[in-house]
């Protein structure tokens, strides 16, 4: 009981924000100054966005949302940077989370997309 009480989350309060969908919160957070690209526990707050959405619909059957992916690229966020050599564009193409593809297209610029691509090329 003890070690419950003392129990100490993991994530920062943006990525904690992320994990529960808590969307008014992030957005408050990154106005306030959080780093959009933040990384905690492997992730960019972008990839933890994208696996909590498409987490979020296979757990309660209703149609994906991307609410958390849309407030993070408004403010910023890169779809294209790697840790451990993926990105949240790469997750969003592996879980099949398609209207956050479109947003990473939308808000990403043509010379953004292709410096991705030519860091991802050189790592292999």
């Amino acid at each position: 009981m003890a070690e419950a009480l003392n129990y100490k989350s993991p994530w920062t309060p943006a990525h904690q924000a992320v994990e529960l969908s808590e969307h008014a919160t992030l957005t408050r957070l990154l106005d306030e100054g959080a780093d959009a690209d933040e990384v905690c526990c492997r992730m960019t707050l972008l990839m933890h966005a994208i696996d909590t959405e498409v987490d979020v619909a296979d757990q309660s059957g209703e149609p994906i949302d991307s609410a958390l992916t849309a407030v993070l690229l408004a403010y910023g966020a890169d779809p294209h940077l790697a840790v451990n050599g993926q990105a949240a564009y790469d997750w969003a193409r592996e879980l099949r989370h398609d209207m956050a593809i479109r947003l990473m297209d939308r808000f990403s610029t043509r010379t953004t997309k292709l410096a991705a691509r030519f860091r991802r090329v050189r790592r292999r």
